[in-house]
């Protein structure tokens, strides 16, 4: 029910490209956000989803966030997390168009899962390196089958809670953050915490990209305090997911458009 209203609510507020007097938002929503092309790694990363969809195996889940509205208990099938926590074609095949639109060097994604997300974000360009983490060993070693099955080399996975080895990898990166995925913890003050650790390693070019930013009370709290953040200059709400820029040459605005 929460998201359905939250959801009219957006409906009223949002608009499209005719209402865009942003020369880089309008660029950003016609060539990668209402982009409606296939590329094609789309067809293999599909390929992988639909052998987790089948397949018959069973793991032992550690959830370090905020749950699942699904109510899954610790023991899960592989192919329930496939189903309802991985994101789906349309989304993900979003955050390839955003990686390819951007063409980041260096990407971040905060929150595996089976790996469907990451591959995504890989297979935009070989050349970028993603490092993403996953706090269940178990999902960790799905999504690990899942980069050799589409012979991704591009992708390091950290494991552990992203409370404890966020710090340190983001130390540990040789460059700065070009674009980062938030989706490891849906509630207020960790989103916010891992925000504020990634910005000591952002660019004024930087992209985040936040997942989920309706999908509570508590996920909107953090949206409207990422948005007002002094850093930020523009932000772009898909309801889905939520951008945020740092351009120095931008006024602060707020858009809120369809996908």
């Amino acid at each position: 029910m929460f998201q359905l209203l939250a959801y009219l609510r957006f409906w009223l507020r949002s608009g499209n490209a005719h209402g865009l007097h942003s020369p880089f938002v309008f660029g950003l929503y016609t060539s990668a956000v209402r982009h409606t092309g296939r590329y094609g790694a789309y067809a293999a990363v599909e390929a992988r989803r639909q052998q987790l969809l089948s397949s018959p195996a069973s793991i032992s889940v550690t959830d370090l966030g905020a749950g699942s509205h699904t109510g899954a208990g610790q023991q899960r099938r592989v192919a329930d997390i496939a189903r309802t926590a991985a994101k789906p074609p349309h989304l993900a095949q979003l955050l390839f168009r955003l990686v390819n639109y951007f063409r980041p060097a260096t990407i971040l994604e905060l929150g595996t899962s089976l790996g469907l997300t990451t591959a995504y974000l890989a297979a935009a360009d070989s050349r970028h390196q993603v490092t993403t983490f996953e706090g269940c060993p178990n999902v960790a070693s799905v999504a690990r089958e899942t980069f050799a099955a589409l012979k991704l080399g591009n992708v390091n996975i950290v494991e552990g809670n992203i409370d404890d080895t966020l710090a340190p990898a983001l130390a540990a990166l040789p460059a700065p953050v070009d674009f980062a995925f938030f989706d490891g913890n849906h509630r207020y003050e960790p989103t916010l915490r891992y925000f504020e650790l990634c910005l000591a390693h952002r660019t004024d070019e930087s992209v985040f990209v936040f997942d989920d930013i309706h999908w509570s009370e508590e996920m909107e709290r953090a949206w409207e305090a990422i948005k007002i953040h002094p850093d930020v200059t523009v932000t772009v709400d898909l309801f889905y997911i939520g951008l945020v820029f740092f351009r120095k040459n931008q006024p602060k605005q707020y858009f809120s458009l369809r996908v």
